[in-house]
């Protein structure tokens, strides 16, 4: 079953965000990921996370290695930089020129405990390689990037040319129509939330979804394709929100 999607299309499972998950989600959209304090200060209070409850998540999330703590304010660990690069690549995909080749890894390892196979299949899957059979992993050589080279311990990988129509093939290895309908429903709800919290909550939820975008060639993408509008929907969001606090802050 295709992953990475609501069980309806379209249902948005939207709880508001914890004040760990609100310090995140604005470290992770802020380049360098380091906010000073007066600042963090100012951005969480929108989002109705007061003094203390803010003080008490920080403390936590630099006890976990979540931040470090810095002579201004505070930064994303080291840990979650790839996190953000992710989220990065999410919003802003580097793509290449498709010829009709296709990536094809097939996984050679055995004796794989049932952790290591999971963590292998997400790995996997944040490559935006989704599986045809179970071992074969697949998607169109469109990304300009290369597979780790540390997959050479448990895979091999391959260039291919698929006998099966392209287009057929990748509907049945994504389910596109289903993320473009909650990538619909995802504008819709950002365009009635009014309240700085629940468009947060919504912007999220919208980096979530794009992580599951496979950035396919458009030649293969069902038509009125949403991916681009949902990027740009939060591009425009992040400038905004950033913007906006650190005028204040400066008239402060």
């Amino acid at each position: 079953m295709p992953m990475n999607v609501p069980a309806r299309p379209g249902a948005l499972d939207l709880r508001p965000l914890s004040a760990r998950s609100v310090v995140l989600s604005l470290l992770l959209g802020t380049h360098p990921p380091e906010l000073p304090v007066r600042e963090l200060v100012r951005l969480v209070e929108g989002f109705g996370v007061g003094g203390s409850t803010l003080r008490a998540a920080l403390s936590r999330m630099v006890a976990a290695g979540d931040l470090r703590r810095t002579d201004t304010g505070y930064r994303l660990s080291d840990r979650l930089l790839e996190r953000q690069r992710r989220q990065d690549d999410a919003v802003h995909p580097r793509t290449r020129a498709w010829d009709g080749d296709w990536e094809m890894v097939v996984i050679t390892a055995t004796g794989r405990g049932p952790a290591e196979r999971a963590g292998l299949r997400a790995r996997l899957t944040a490559l935006r390689l989704a599986e045809l059979r179970e071992g074969v992993w697949l998607r169109p050589a469109n990304l300009a990037r290369a597979l780790p080279g540390d997959l050479d311990r448990v895979a091999q990988h391959y260039t291919a040319r698929p006998d099966r129509p392209a287009r057929e093939l990748a509907r049945s290895l994504w389910p596109l129509d289903a993320w473009s309908t909650t990538a619909r429903a995802l504008l819709a709800h950002i365009a009635g939330a009014p309240r700085p919290a629940d468009r947060l909550t919504a912007f999220a939820a919208v980096v979530r979804h794009l992580l599951a975008d496979p950035v396919l060639p458009p030649g293969l993408l069902p038509a009125d394709w949403p991916g681009a509008e949902l990027r740009a929907a939060y591009t425009d969001y992040q400038r905004e929100l950033i913007g906006e606090v650190r005028a204040r802050v400066r008239g402060a």
